[in-house]
């Protein structure tokens, strides 16, 4: 009976200890999905990232935090489902980072450029959003990010569309090139 009682209570202590772990605690491992590819298309490019992907509530807590760099073509991409109003911080963040606020269709709604590290300022996306991007401090201003531009992942359900314009692309230039050859 001891044994039974004993082996309850150390599951039930290991239980509660695990339900506790705090996410953003710096010793605390999270793992992410991904990596994956994230494509920016802008009015005159495409930017291709490859990101980390938050998607559980540890995950989308953890976020950045505690990490000392992050790679010009690298980030991290959180998910919304369902959509909803978002906020995010950068308390426990050492670099300073670009926000980009996505909604569902993966049109960019808002940017905020340059996000303080360690603040505890909320920096809102005053908008329903579908997912956040966060991207190394000054990508958005170098590549000429704007609202507007399409992000193109699979959360956003528009990544036919760049096979889709691969091909049209493939097909517009085959075409071109026959009809140069049909008139030598």
């Amino acid at each position: 009976m001891r044994i039974l009682i004993s082996s309850l209570l150390v599951s039930a202590f290991a239980g509660a200890a695990a339900a506790q772990v705090d996410p953003s605690a710096q010793d605390t491992v999270i793992e992410f999905g991904g990596p994956e590819s994230v494509i920016i298309a802008t009015a005159e490019n495409e930017h291709e990232f490859v990101v980390e992907l938050a998607e559980t509530p540890e995950q989308m807590q953890r976020g950045l935090m505690w990490r000392e760099t992050l790679d010009p073509g690298a980030g991290m991409l959180f998910r919304y489902d369902p959509v909803r109003p978002a906020s995010m911080w950068m308390e426990n963040t050492l670099i300073a980072l670009d926000i980009v606020y996505v909604d569902e269709d993966g049109v960019i709604e808002k940017i905020i450029a340059y996000a303080q590290p360690q603040s505890r300022r909320s920096l809102s996306a005053d908008t329903d959003v579908a997912g956040v991007l966060e991207l190394a401090a000054g990508r958005a201003v170098d590549l000429e990010i704007r609202p507007g531009d399409i992000v193109r992942h699979r959360f956003f359900d528009n990544t036919e569309t760049i096979a889709e314009e691969a091909v049209d692309e493939a097909a517009e230039t085959e075409t071109a090139e026959e009809t140069v050859s049909d008139t030598q």
